[in-house]
């Protein structure tokens, strides 16, 4: 047996299923996340641009997954910050950014890069 749904139960079931839908992360789609998982890979720093917000703090949990490349650490020149990455250890790297525009990390040589992309 159907029974048909009145208006008022339609729209609170509607409610219902948006604020599922919101709590589960599908109405942003890929937006600024405050903890970030990040694999070094023969690619390098996997993703290589993570997007990121003016003074909201964000974790990068930084995983070597190789021998094969020189990213046997993780630096944040314009911050300040090194830290190890032992070979299958998660490192957490914590930053706040304090304005707009790239924040570029990289290995101790320089050679294998990433970026924070920092919108207001």
């Amino acid at each position: 047996m159907i029974r048909r749904m009145g208006r008022n139960s339609l729209a609170a079931a509607a409610a219902v299923v948006a604020l599922v839908a919101l709590a589960a992360g599908c109405g942003g789609g890929g937006g600024v996340k405050d903890r970030v998982t990040v694999e070094v890979t023969n690619e390098g720093f996997v993703p290589k641009e993570i997007p990121a917000k003016v003074g909201q703090p964000i974790t990068l949990v930084v995983t070597r997954k190789t021998d094969l490349t020189c990213a046997k650490q993780i630096v944040f020149a314009d911050l300040g910050i090194e830290k190890d990455l032992p070979m299958n250890e998660a490192v957490e790297v914590t930053v706040t950014p304090e304005r707009q525009g790239e924040l570029r990390f990289a290995c101790d040589m320089d050679m294998v890069a990433g970026r924070l992309v920092v919108a207001p």
